[in-house]
């Protein structure tokens, strides 16, 4: 028997009962669609995180407050309001971190805002006019605050397109006053839109000198974040560990187990958040695995079905001369494409759903999400589906080679 033949004869098989053959491939379908939007949406989310952590430079490390989490009785020491004034003026010695470029403190919160009976919650911070620098943000109309408003408290605030468009409406809002727990803040700047920077969504929120939010807003005399630069990024290594060293002479530690801060660099972050988000699809993709199972499952059950209806197809095409290997290979190559066709269904379905959502995403959570089509996991979702054919075809194909042609001539 030719390959051709088998081919012919497979495909005339799984079209004599194609409602049947459809229900059956319909869990491999399923196994493959999620897998593949699994994969897809699982780079996605890899891609937008690393870029929101490169949005901040790879020069850039942030000093949080508290020791890092590494097991659940640490999760209260990461609370902490361990990075005071005293810190901050540390670091800014030169001759404790020789290659530091800029440092910026940062408090962060959330207050309402008043404007002639409109009112709204944005994010708070707290921070200098390095801000702009850092996170690559400037006001579209009007300017950031100095370094003189920081010294002094003063009360101007820059405020994001979203909070404009909320309490503003199209009315300019520079020089108008808005309300911030019975304080009036001037509004000296308005930032254009940008969504999502480094996991902080500027749209939505109000920039006030770091001074202003500690002593008339918040009531607190830490930071809870600390940023700096590097001079370049060969100095990192050596920025961190004098960081480290200054701030244990500050906090009187001589233990390093005792830290009650953490450093992070831009590295070091994308590196965590990337193997974070890798185990997540891998063990979703493993869960989605077990629907192929399934259908495999189904695959064999059908076509044991399949091989009992057709035994005296099995006896007339045996008693004409085919072999039980010939018999072997149709019922194995109709099981096989009846799973490889379910593969393909599936990629296709899995990258269209993929794409939709992608463009859902980035139209209402406003990010910059990517498509990506996983060319990996499709080559490889096809492969497995022939496989799990070939697998789960092989019972079902041998009971058929095995078959005596007389025995199969008498079956009614």
């Amino acid at each position: 028997m030719t390959l051709k033949h088998a081919f012919k004869t497979a495909f005339t098989g799984l079209k004599t009962n194609k409602s049947r053959s459809a229900l059956t491939v319909l869990g491999i379908v399923i196994g493959i669609t999620s897998i593949i939007m699994i994969m897809s949406i699982g780079q996605g989310a890899q891609d937008l995180i690393l870029s929101q952590i490169q949005g901040m430079g790879s020069k850039t490390i942030v000093i949080i407050p508290g020791r890092q989490a590494k097991t659940p009785s640490d999760f209260a020491q990461t609370l902490s309001n361990s990075l005071k004034e005293k810190d901050l003026a540390a670091l800014q010695q030169k001759n404790n971190v020789p290659t530091l470029g800029q440092i910026m403190p940062v408090v962060i919160g959330a207050e309402t805002l008043y404007y002639q009976g409109n009112t709204d919650q944005p994010t708070v911070f707290g921070a200098t006019d390095l801000i702009s620098q850092f996170f690559d943000i400037y006001p579209s109309q009007g300017n950031f605050f100095t370094d003189d408003d920081v010294k002094s408290h003063s009360e101007v605030a820059v405020i994001g397109s979203k909070v404009k468009d909320n309490l503003f409406g199209a009315s300019n809002p520079m020089g108008e006053t808005i309300k911030i727990k019975n304080r009036n803040f001037r509004i000296i700047g308005v930032l254009p839109s940008k969504g999502q920077v480094s996991f902080f969504n500027f749209d939505d929120s109000v920039i006030v000198p770091y001074t202003t939010a500690q002593n008339y807003l918040f009531g607190i005399n830490y930071f809870n974040r600390i940023i700096v630069t590097a001079d370049s990024e060969n100095d990192i290594n050596r920025t961190v560990d004098d960081i480290t060293t200054t701030l244990r002479n500050s906090h009187n530690i001589t233990d390093p187990s005792k830290d009650d801060f953490s450093i992070e660099t831009q590295a070091d972050l994308a590196s965590r958040l990337s193997l974070i988000t890798t185990i997540l699809t891998l063990f979703l993709t493993a869960v989605a695995a077990i629907s192929l199972v399934v259908g495999g499952i189904g695959i064999m059950n059908i076509m044991l079905v399949s091989v009992t209806e057709r035994t005296r197809e099995i006896g007339l095409r045996k008693s004409l001369g085919a072999t039980g290997k010939n018999i072997l290979f149709q019922f194995l190559l109709e099981s096989v494409l009846l799973t490889g066709i379910g593969g393909i269904i599936g990629v296709i379905l899995g990258t269209g759903f993929s794409f939709l959502i992608s463009v859902i995403l980035s139209k209402f959570l406003a990010v910059d999400w990517v498509f990506g089509f996983p060319i990996t996991g499709a080559v490889i979702g096809i492969l497995v589906s022939g496989i799990i054919g070939l697998i789960f075809g092989l019972y079902p194909a041998r009971q058929a080679a095995q078959k005596s042609p007389i025995e199969a001539l008498r079956y009614e």
